[in-house]
Formats: structure tokens, C-alpha cells, sequence
């Protein structure tokens, strides 16, 4: 009973995302019922997930042996914490799309179902204690996200972004069955803390097909995180999906990616001084996913730099930061993880609102998404102007706003365990980052409207999630502390 109540945000949700599949089968046209239900079923998950994380279930007479889940899950303060950030995603996402598919004529609650059940896929992949538990959360994730990037069914482009992650995905799985399948026959165990254990030890059956296996993970992980060179499928996707849809992969999907890799290199690449006793060159590993994380800033940056359309010119920035996110696993140290972390939740809030914004604008599955279309926004909506000012100038890196904070934590662990080079890279590329961000304010700020300019602000509950985000981003950003100290209690 007691593992029930640490587990319930997981098993909740996944209840209730069921009985949503119920209600809509019954009634498919009641999306008042579908939109109030989702919102209220990750509102009620949230308050478990608070609950959780502030210790208010006993996990003292938890014992992961003697478990229902045989210790395939985990109740730590940091799992329950990224519930919080999916969740937060999740509210926001469902805020935004509600007027835009009312907008589009489109709405419909399999839309909701399918976002109750990616979240579920997340939370499962935070709580991951083995490797079984992580692919099914990736699957449920990715099988929820394909279907809902081609969800304009009608839109070729929709289709064409559904078709592209679906093929590519299934790849990218491959790699990662086959990834943990090397590792599962090279310390015979599926379980993180007893992989860990046999890595730091020694204690390992073959180091060939360690090797092999963390390769193997890495390819795939790199794939649901858009990193170089397997990020080709992202501005594509991205640019092709409904925008609240892109606003949801782009946040929580990516933050769900980057924390399977911070769980798996935890237990393949030990941190302990006694690595050096063991064959497995945990060194190499870094260099391998430093080299992945600069040229995944290098690339995202200087494409976005050419891009006319400024949903595609999030998505290659999306990439960049992922890059950004990668420093974090680089110095494999808790410092690392840290700045990872508050990263992430900066990134959530950044990416989200300016995502929201331009769903916002949107009209008929393409037209205001251009940078011309921009030109003199601040004239006819003030405030969207100044908000929209915040969110880039966060994604630059910025003071006095939190993307400033989250770099400087990123960097500060690299440098600390010796990547000097790299953060040199991830400054530079913050500088290209630059141009492009600001293109976007000084359009908005110091160049005449078009004349047939059809920039109509009819945001509605979406605004809710952009003043929010940009609270967060301010406070955050002045007030770091205010996170920072909650991430080093975990």
C-alpha cells in the first residue's frame, strides 16, 4: 500500500488517461468533457507529485527487493520534481491548444487522451530504475508524440513530420534495444544501481559489449534529444506539427530525453575514482558526448541563423540548447546534474512561452510566421511585444533573465571537470544565438508594420501560460537561488 501511495502520480494518471480513452469513446464530440477532464486529471497528479516531493509519502520502510515493481521504479525527490516540470508542460500546452484547435475547427478530445498518456510515458521514464521501465516510458512517450505531430491530418506537411518522427523513431529504438541489450549481457542486469555497481567494481562480463552498448544508448538517446548528427528529423517536425504540439515535444519531450540520458550515463559512466581500476575509459565516453554537445550547438545556432520563419527558427534553437543540456552529462559530477536541472526548468518556461506566442498569431496552419510578419508588433500588442522580448533575450542568455543563470551553472561544471574547450564553443555559440534572437526584437521594436498586417492577438486562456512563463523567467533569473537551492536538496 505504501509503494502505491509513492507511486500514485504515475499510476493515477495512467488510470485516469485510460478512463479519459473510455469517456471518448463514448462520446467523442463532448470536448468541454475531454479538455476539463486532462486539465483537472494533471492538475490532481500535480498536487501528488508536490506531495511527493516534499516527502509527504512514507519512503522509509521501502523496500525495492520486497516491491510490487521489483525496484523498477524510483522514489527520490528528484524524479518527483520532474513530474512537476512534465505536468507544469502538460497545463500550459493543453491552455494554449484549446483556442488554437477551436480556431483551426480541429478540436477533439482524442488530443487531451493523447497528451495525458505522453505525460504518463514521461513520468515513468523519470521514475525509471531499470532499463525495461525506461523504454516503455520512451515508447508510451514517442507513440503519443507521433500521432499527435500528424494530428492536422489534412495538412500534408502535418502528415509528412508524423511519417518522418514515426520512421526515424523506430530507427532510433532499434539502437536502443540493442543498446540495452549489450549492456544487459555484459553485467547481467537490467537494473541501474546494479550496473553501476559492476561498472565501479569491475565486476563485468565483457567490456567489449559495455562498450558497444553504451554506444548504442547513446545513438539512441542522442535521437529523442535532437542532438547532432541525428537531429535532421527535429526543424522538420517541429515546423510541421500543430504549434501546441511543437510547444509540448520542444519542452517536456526534450527535457524528458535529456533526463533518460542523465539516468543512464549515471550508471554507465561512474564517477568514482576507482574507474581507472576497470577497463571501461569513462573519459572517452565524455569525449565523445562533448563532441556531440558542441557540434549540436554550432549547427542549431548558425542554421537558425538563416531561417525566414520563426517557428522553424525555434525548432533549430531547440537543437542548439540541447547541445547547451549535454554539457551538463559532460562533467558527469553533481554540479553537472545542477546545472542541468535548473536549466531545464528555465529552458520549460522559455521555450514555452515564446512557442505560446506564436501560436497565438497563428492563422489557417501557416500564415503570420514569418519575421516580416513581426515587423512593428509592438504598435498593435504592447505587452505580447514585451513578453516576447523577454523569452528571446532568456534564450540568449541574457541577464538579468534565467537562461543567463542556467548557461552559467552548465559552464561552470564543465570547466570544473576539465572541458574548457567546450564551454569556449558553447560561449561562442551563444554570441551566434545572439543575432537571431535579437533579429526578432528589433523587427518587433524598430521596423514599420506591413500594410496588410493581420497580426490579431486572440490568445484568450493561452495568455495565461505566457504571463506565467515570464514571472518565472524574471524571478528565476534575479532570484536563482530560489531554485537552486530546492535542485541541491535532492
Amino acid at each position: 500500500m505504501n509503494e502505491l501511495l509513492l507511486a500514485s502520480p504515475i499510476v493515477g494518471l495512467s488510470i485516469l488517461a485510460i478512463i479519459a480513452l473510455v469517456l471518448d469513446a463514448r462520446d467523442d464530440k463532448n470536448t468541454n468533457l475531454g479538455f476539463g477532464f486532462a486539465l483537472g486529471s494533471f492538475v490532481l497528479t500535480l498536487l501528488l507529485s508536490i506531495c511527493g516531493w516534499m516527502g509527504g509519502f512514507d519512503s522509509s520502510t521501502f523496500v525495492a527487493d520486497e516491491s510490487l515493481s521489483k525496484g523498477a521504479l524510483n522514489f527520490e525527490a528528484s524524479a518527483y520534481f520532474y513530474d512537476m516540470l512534465f505536468l507544469i508542460s502538460a497545463i500550459f500546452s493543453l491552455c494554449a491548444a484549446r483556442p488554437y484547435l477551436q480556431r483551426e475547427n480541429v478540436e477533439s478530445t482524442e488530443f487531451y487522451n493523447l497528451v495525458m498518456f505522453s505525460v504518463a510515458g514521461m513520468m515513468i521514464i523519470a521514475h525509471s530504475a531499470s532499463m525495461l521501465t525506461l523504454f516503455v516510458g520512451i515508447e508510451i512517450m514517442s507513440l503519443s508524440f507521433y500521432i499527435l505531430a500528424g494530428y492536422f491530418r489534412f495538412n500534408k506537411k502535418s502528415i509528412e513530420a508524423s511519417l518522418k518522427y514515426f520512421l526515424l523513431g523506430a530507427f532510433a529504438t532499434g539502437f536502443l534495444v540493442y543498446g540495452m541489450a549489450m549492456i544487459y549481457g555484459a553485467t547481467g542486469s537490467f537494473y541501474f544501481d546494479e550496473i553501476h555497481l559492476a561498472i565501479s567494481s569491475g565486476e563485468v562480463h565483457s567490456f567489449t559489449y559495455l562498450k558497444i552498448g553504451l554506444g548504442l544508448m547513446i545513438v539512441g538517446l542522442a535521437f529523442k534529444a535532437a542532438t547532432f548528427p541525428f537531429h535532421q528529423w527535429a526543424p522538420d517536425v517541429y515546423t510541421g506539427s500543430p504549434t501546441p504540439v511543437t510547444t509540448f515535444m520542444s519542452t517536456a519531450g526534450k527535457a524528458s530525453a535529456i533526463i533518460a540520458f542523465i539516468i543512464v550515463t549515471a550508471a554507465l559512466m561512474p564517477s568514482t575514482t576507482g574507474i581507472e581500476l576497470v577497463d571501461l575509459n569513462t573519459s572517452t565516453a565524455q569525449m565523445v558526448i562533448a563532441l556531440i554537445s558542441a557540434l549540436t550547438m554550432i549547427i542549431g545556432n548558425i542554421t537558425a541563423l538563416v531561417q525566414k520563419d520563426v517557428k522553424r527558427m525555434l525548432a533549430y534553437s531547440s537543437v542548439a540548447h540541447a547541445g547547451y543540456l549535454l554539457m551538463g552529462i559532460v562533467a558527469n559530477s553533481a554540479s553537472g546534474t545542477r546545472g542541468m536541472t535548473f536549466y531545464i526548468t528555465a529552458y520549460l518556461f522559455m521555450q514555452i512561452g515564446s512557442f505560446v506566442i506564436v501560436s497565438i498569431f497563428e492563422r489557417n496552419k501557416g500564415e503570420n510566421l514569418k519575421f516580416s510578419d513581426y515587423s512593428g508588433l509592438y504598435k498593435k500588442h504592447p505587452l505580447m511585444s514585451a513578453l516576447m522580448a523577454i523569452f528571446m533575450l532568456s534564450l540568449a542568455g541574457l541577464p538579468p533573465m534565467a537562461g543567463f543563470f542556467g548557461k552559467l551553472l552548465l559552464f561552470t561544471a564543465a570547466i570544473k571537470s576539465g572541458f574548457t574547450w567546450l564551454t569556449i564553443v558553447a560561449v561562442i555559440s551563444s554570441v551566434i544565438s545572439m543575432y537571431f534572437y535579437i533579429r526578432l526584437v528589433l523587427n518587433m521594436y524598430f521596423k514599420e508594420p506591413p500594410e496588410d498586417s493581420a497580426m490579431e492577438n486572440t490568445g484568450g486562456l493561452a495568455s495565461l501560460p505566457v504571463y506565467i512563463s515570464a514571472i518565472v523567467i524574471l524571478l528565476l533569473g534575479i532570484l536563482p537561488f530560489l531554485l537552486d537551492d530546492v535542485i541541491l536538496k535532492f
